[in-house]
């Protein structure tokens, strides 16, 4: 471990002093070089700051959807608990005897169970299908931004050679053709 920190810090010093030397050379071409590297470094940045922005909307999309579904099943759960109090408090107003009203309970008590674990079943699906679609986004987003990477890293950087502007000169002949 320690040799290989040492011949990484090597590499870094001549790397460092070549490029140290080089700004002394060449300074206005070096600085252009940096530049130019710098702005295609930041254009290469747009296409996965757009990927991670539109899964930041479909979190969102899947957040807000959950949570709606989350409060219908809430206001349902509410709204079925009132109306079977409503129904267990009629039926034992109508019983007639405690051996009615044990008896009406406990036949209400298999439909209470059976409601519950309905909507105890609707919420882990909510809950399922949520996690199912942060999964399928998270997993695009990784696949869009790592394969973008993997896709420019390949790229040889070539560097560009400058030409020296020079004078197009006319031909004879569409010299002649601009006089007459």
């Amino acid at each position: 471990m320690r040799t290989h920190t040492t011949e990484f810090a090597s590499e870094q010093r001549k790397y460092l002093a070549g490029q140290a030397q080089r700004f002394r050379e060449e300074p206005i071409e070096s600085m252009r070089e940096v530049a130019a590297t710098s702005a295609e470094s930041l254009k290469s940045l747009k296409p996965r700051v757009r990927v991670i922005a539109h899964s930041g909307v479909k979190l969102t999309t899947v957040w807000q959807s959950t949570m709606q579904n989350l409060i219908e099943l809430e206001s349902e759960v509410v709204t079925s608990a009132l109306t079977a109090a409503a129904a267990r408090l009629e039926r034992a107003a109508q019983s007639e005897g405690v051996v009615d009203l044990v008896f009406d309970q406990a036949e209400m008590l298999g439909a209470t169970r059976d409601r519950i674990m309905g909507e105890a079943a609707r919420a882990v699906e909510i809950v399922k299908v949520a996690s199912r679609d942060v999964r399928k986004i998270g997993t695009h987003l990784y696949e869009s931004v790592f394969e973008m990477a993997e896709e420019e890293a390949p790229k040889a950087k070539a560097t560009r050679v400058r030409q020296a502007r020079r004078a197009v000169r006319k031909t004879t002949t569409r010299a002649r053709k601009a006089v007459a």
